[in-house]
C-alpha cells in the first residue's frame, strides 16, 4: 500500500511540530509539505524552526527537516502536492475558517485542529471511537462547497479528548458524578 501524501499547515507552531512527530514514521501517511506563515516560507523547516523546536524528546525528523517551508496561502500549490492536509494554524478564526474552505473547494480534504468550524454545520467534530457516524454529513458539506473530494472534519477541543472516550465506555454503568482537571 502506499502511504498518503500529507501537508501540514502551521508546520512551525507548537501543535504543528506534534503533527510532524506524530506523522513522521507512520506507516500510512508521508509528509511531503510543511506549510507556515509568509515569514516561514522559502526557508528550510530546519531554519524555521530554529531554536523554537518545542518536542524536546524527539529530534526534528531528518526527511522533514530540510523540506522548504511553503506559505500557506498557497493552496494550489500545496493542494497539488499532498492527499490531505492538517491543519494547526494560529490565526484569527476568521481567516481559517476562510482558508479551510479554501482548501476543501480545491479538492482537498482538511483535518483541522483549531476551533473555526466546530460550529458549523456541516462540518464533522468527532472522536473515532466515540461517533465515527459523523462522517456521514460530508456529503451535504460537499454539495455546498461544490466538491466531489474535498472537505473539513475537526476535532474536539483538546481538553475533552483524554477523558470522553473513558467517560463514552463507562457511561453504561450510569456514573452520576465526575472530576476533570485539563490545568489549562
Amino acid at each position: 500500500m502506499s502511504k498518503l501524501k500529507v501537508g501540514i499547515l502551521g508546520a512551525t507552531g507548537m501543535v504543528g511540530q506534534r503533527f510532524v512527530t506524530l506523522l513522521a514514521d507512520h506507516p500510512f501517511f508521508e509528509i511531503v509539505a510543511v506549510a507556515a506563515s509568509p515569514r516561514s516560507a522559502g526557508k528550510t523547516y530546519r531554519e524555521a524552526v530554529g531554536g523554537r523546536w518545542s518536542q524536546t524528546s524527539i529530534a526534528i525528523p531528518s526527511h522533514v527537516a530540510d523540506l522548504i517551508v511553503l506559505n500557506a496561502n498557497e493552496i494550489e500549490t500545496i493542494s497539488g502536492q499532498v492527499d490531505f492536509v492538517c491543519c494547526a494554524l494560529d490565526m484569527e478564526k476568521e481567516e481559517i475558517h476562510a482558508l479551510e474552505e479554501a482548501y476543501a473547494r480545491a479538492e482537498t480534504p482538511v483535518i483541522s485542529n483549531n476551533s473555526a468550524h466546530r460550529w458549523t454545520p456541516d462540518v464533522p467534530m468527532f472522536i473515532p471511537e466515540i461517533n465515527p457516524e459523523h462522517v456521514e454529513i460530508i456529503p451535504a458539506q460537499r454539495k455546498r462547497l461544490g466538491t466531489q473530494n474535498g472537505f473539513i472534519a475537526v476535532k474536539p477541543n483538546c481538553s475533552i479528548q483524554p477523558y470522553v472516550p473513558a467517560f463514552h465506555a463507562l457511561a453504561k454503568f450510569a456514573p452520576t458524578k465526575a472530576s476533570v482537571c485539563t490545568f489549562q
